[in-house]
C-alpha cells in the first residue's frame, strides 16, 4: 500500500493516477471536508486526517510500505510564516515520526527548487547549493529548506528517505486553478494581458510525477534530486500559450522593475479583497533570479525525462479547453 499526502492537489492527483496506471494500491490522505474532485472516478482509498495529527498520521501509515509527502502550504505574500512553519516543518516531522513508528519502508519528500539557497552568482543550480534555512527570499523558501533538512538528518538517522525537488511545476489536471493555471488562462484570451521580464523552468506536472515513482525506486537514501524543465521568459511562454491556442492578442509588458515596485499595493490589495495573489515581490524577485536549472543528477540515476516545454503547453491549453468551464476559481492560497 503507498500513502499520498497532498494527493488531491495538482501535482498529487496527477501521481495519484500515475500509481494507478502501474496497478499499485494507493491511500490518499485528505483533511476532513476537503474537495476531492481531483480525484473522482479513481480507485483509491480516502483516510481522512491531518499531518498535524500524529495520532491520524499513525492510523493513516497502517500496513503502508510507501510514502509521498507533498502536502504542504504555499503562500507567496508576508503573512502566512506561522502556518506555514506549521504544515511545512512540523507536519513534516510528524510525517517522519510516523514512518518510523509505523515501520515504513521508504519516504519520498516532495521539496522545492525554493528550498535550495538562491544561486546569485553561480551557472548552473545543481543538487551541491545547500538547503538555505534562513533564506531572506521568502517565508516559503525557509519552510521548505527547514522541512528538507529534517528529511536528511532523518536519513543519516536510519530512515530511507529521499528527497525530490521541483522547479515551477506545469501542465494539465490542475483543478484547483493554480497561479499559473490562472495565468495561462488570462493568456489564452483574445484581449490584452499582462507580462513582464524575466524567466523561468517550467516542468509539466506528469514529468515530475514520474520523477517521484523513478526517486521512490532508485533514489538513492538522503540524497535530493532536482527535477526541472525548461528555461524560458514570460514572454516567450506567453507566445507558446497563444500558438497553442490558435489567438493572438496585445501583449502589456510591463518592466520588471516597475511591477515589483506596485507588488507591496497589489498585496494589499489581494488582501483586503479576499482574492489570490498575482503580482507579488516573491513572485517577481523569482521571475529576476538564477533560473538556469540541470537536472542531469537525475536523468543519470533516476532515468528522469522531461518532455518539450511545447508538448506541455500544448496539451495544457487543450486541457483547459476541455475543463474550464467546470472548473470554478478558488480563493485557495496554497497548492499542491
Amino acid at each position: 500500500m503507498i500513502l499520498v499526502t497532498g494527493g488531491a492537489g495538482h501535482l498529487g492527483n496527477v501521481l495519484v493516477r500515475a500509481l494507478l496506471e502501474k496497478g499499485e494500491k494507493v491511500r490518499v490522505l485528505v483533511l476532513p471536508g476537503e474537495d476531492v474532485s481531483s480525484l473522482e472516478g479513481l480507485d483509491f482509498e480516502t483516510v481522512e486526517g491531518n499531518i498535524l495529527d500524529p495520532v491520524q498520521l499513525r492510523k493513516a501509515m497502517q500496513g503502508v510500505d510507501l510514502v509521498y509527502h507533498m502536502a504542504a502550504l504555499v503562500a507567496i505574500t508576508s503573512d502566512k510564516y506561522e502556518l506555514m512553519y506549521k504544515v511545512n516543518v512540523e507536519g513534516t516531522r510528524n510525517v517522519i515520526e510516523a514512518c518510523r513508528e509505523m515501520g515504513v519502508r521508504r519516504l519520498v519528500y516532495t521539496s522545492s527548487i525554493h528550498a535550495l539557497g538562491r544561486a546569485e552568482g553561480v551557472t548552473t543550480i545543481d543538487e551541491t547549493i545547500a538547503f538555505d534555512q534562513v533564506n531572506p527570499s521568502g517565508a516559503y523558501d525557509r519552510t521548505k529548506a527547514i522541512a528538507s533538512a529534517l528529511v536528511q538528518e532523518a536519513a543519516k538517522s536510519g530512515l530511507d528517505a529521499v528527497i525530490v525537488l521541483p522547479t515551477g511545476v506545469i501542465g494539465p489536471s490542475d483543478f484547483r486553478r493554480s497561479e499559473m493555471g490562472e495565468m495561462l488562462l488570462a493568456w489564452m484570451q483574445k484581449k490584452p494581458s499582462i507580462s513582464t521580464d524575466g524567466a523561468y523552468d517550467f516542468v509539466d506536472v506528469r514529468d515530475v510525477a514520474e520523477g517521484h515513482i523513478l526517486a521512490a525506486s532508485l533514489g538513492r537514501s538522503g540524497e535530493a534530486y532536482l527535477l526541472s524543465g525548461s528555461q524560458v521568459t514570460v514572454s516567450e511562454y506567453r507566445k507558446m500559450v497563444q500558438e497553442a491556442a490558435g489567438i493572438r492578442s496585445h501583449e502589456i509588458r510591463l518592466p520588471g522593475w516597475f511591477v515589483k515596485r506596485i507588488a507591496p499595493l497589489a498585496e494589499f490589495y489581494y488582501k483586503i479583497s479576499r482574492t489570490r495573489p498575482r503580482i507579488t515581490k516573491y513572485a517577481i524577485e523569482t521571475l529576476q533570479s538564477n533560473s538556469r536549472v540541470t537536472c542531469i543528477k537525475a536523468e543519470t540515476e533516476l532515468g528522469y525525462r522531461r518532455r518539450p516545454l511545447r508538448e506541455t503547453v500544448a496539451d495544457t491549453v487543450q486541457w483547459w479547453r476541455e475543463n474550464r468551464k467546470r472548473i470554478k476559481p478558488s480563493l485557495r492560497k496554497s497548492s499542491l
